[in-house]
């Protein structure tokens, strides 16, 4: 029996040397198992499922914005138009910092104003001109767009050092940023003045205040983790904090942010230490307010022990690692490795880093760094990136809402993700990391389809329910 060819799978290919192509239907048909050797390399059952995705997005970073702003009004409205949009990218799940990040023009946070506890001087005002209309564009595109908003560091009054960064810069780096050697910090301790009440207060009226001044404008914030990394002193906006002194301003913050119908998520986390997030667990007032927690970078050997020790929370990846400014086909590959690993330790969301950069992609700080869209200043022109390819082949297909799918194999094809769509599409990705083309196969249920995958290839299937 021939199935319909409407019922034929979609197949979408990119090679390093042509990305997102068409290739032709497989042919679906009933799932007929003779032998040993006639099974399919990969078995997917529906009924196996695993977390709910979320969805997929990018960090809102101010020179992302002032990138784009080199390009003409036409080719800046159809960049977006794919990222956005539902029949492009359809990036749903979206990072902002609160102030400055490192790819922020430079350092400023809302209120600087030493001693302002009464936050008398707090104002949006910087970010009118770069991060409100930014995201506006994107919610203009994405009506189911959530945001999601994090410091890298408070304001320098509240910080023992009185600086916003925490590290100082490499000798020779060409990159200054006037800390003092007895203002640097020290991972494990805290730089916040979190043994005064008042400064725990204070700041957790400022994230009030920013996500109130954001709803002003028509952008609702719906989430916030205290802070970007709290383990890193950077050379860049950053801030130290210990478990527990994160516990003690989150028992805070929680009742200000429940307030807003804000939710909470501990993190970002960057260290492959699962009890970073779980002694802030096991403070009651802390957990009390924690829905969530994300993870990046060395954070990624942290989220399946989270996922296993506290599974009523929902986990984001929340920061890929951003590699060189080099945007090459090498990265790409060790990307996919990123986005198959969170994804198969319980992420509910994986969040791509900077949207759009100038060509080269080195921040005020002076660290390159790769992007979805790179920009030529010279000609005013951009191009999509690699890694633009290889999240679209994810977040072009499964769907918010969509749950992963366990995908068996006993012949070694492991290198794969699965997820049902919730009109009941199933979507398969898949890497041949091999300099050969592959023999691939398929079932689905009672379904299968059998394919040969080219060399050094990313495949999405997709498959009508």
């Amino acid at each position: 029996m021939v199935m319909p060819a409407s019922s034929a799978p979609r197949w979408i290919v990119t090679t390093r040397d042509a990305a997102l192509r068409e290739a032709a239907a497989p042919e679906l048909r009933p799932l007929v198992i003779r032998a040993m050797a006639d099974a399919p390399a990969v078995m997917v059952r529906t009924s196996e499922t695993r977390q709910t995705i979320e969805g997929f997005g990018v960090c809102f970073n101010e020179l992302g914005w002032t990138a784009l702003q080199r390009l003409s009004s036409e080719e800046r409205r159809a960049i977006l138009d794919e990222l956005f949009s539902p029949a492009g990218m359809g990036l749903t799940v979206c990072r902002m910092p609160v102030g400055a990040n490192d790819f922020s023009t430079d350092w400023y946070s809302y209120d600087e104003e030493p001693g302002d506890l009464a936050l008398e001087h707090f104002s949006i005002e910087h970010d009118r001109a770069t991060l409100v209309p930014f995201i506006r564009e994107a919610l203009a595109r994405q009506s189911e767009l959530r945001l999601w908003a994090s410091p890298w560091s408070p304001p320098s009054w509240m910080k023992r050092n009185g600086h916003y960064a925490a590290a100082l810069p490499l000798p020779d780096s060409g990159v200054e940023n006037g800390l003092a050697p007895d203002q640097v910090g020290v991972e494990g301790t805290d730089l916040f003045r979190v043994d005064e009440p008042a400064y725990l207060d204070a700041y957790a009226r400022y994230f009030g205040r920013f996500v109130d001044a954001y709803a002003a404008e028509g952008i609702r914030i719906g989430a916030v983790m205290p802070q970007n990394e709290f383990n890193s002193p950077q050379v860049f906006p950053s801030c130290t904090w210990t478990s527990e002194g994160l516990a003690r301003f989150v028992a805070v913050l929680g009742p200000v942010m429940a307030a807003r119908g804000v939710e909470v998520f501990l993190g970002t986390q960057e260290r492959a230490d699962p009890d970073q997030t779980l002694r802030v667990l096991a403070d009651p007032e802390a957990a009390r307010w924690i829905v969530g927690a994300g993870f990046q970078w060395a954070g990624k050997g942290a989220i399946a022990a989270i996922h296993r020790e506290a599974p009523r929370l929902r986990l984001y990846q929340t920061e890929q690692e951003c590699g060189d400014g080099r945007n090459d086909w090498r990265f790409a590959r060790y990307a996919w490795t990123l986005l198959r690993h969170f994804l198969t330790s319980g992420a509910n969301a994986y969040v791509y880093w900077n949207l759009a950069l100038d060509e080269g992609g080195v921040s005020r700080w002076g660290w390159a760094q790769n992007s979805l869209v790179v920009v030529d200043p010279a000609s005013g022109t951009a191009r999509y990136t690699h890694e633009y390819a290889l999240l679209k082949h994810v977040s072009g297909f499964v769907r918010p809402g969509a749950v992963r799918l366990e995908a068996f194999s006993w012949s070694g094809y492991e290198n794969q993700l699965a997820f049902r769509n919730p009109d009941g599409e199933i979507v398969v990705v898949v890497q041949n990391d091999g300099a050969d083309e592959l023999p691939y196969s398929v079932a689905i249920d009672d379904r299968r389809f059998d394919v040969v995958l080219p060399a050094d290839s990313f495949s999405t299937f997709v498959v009508p329910a």
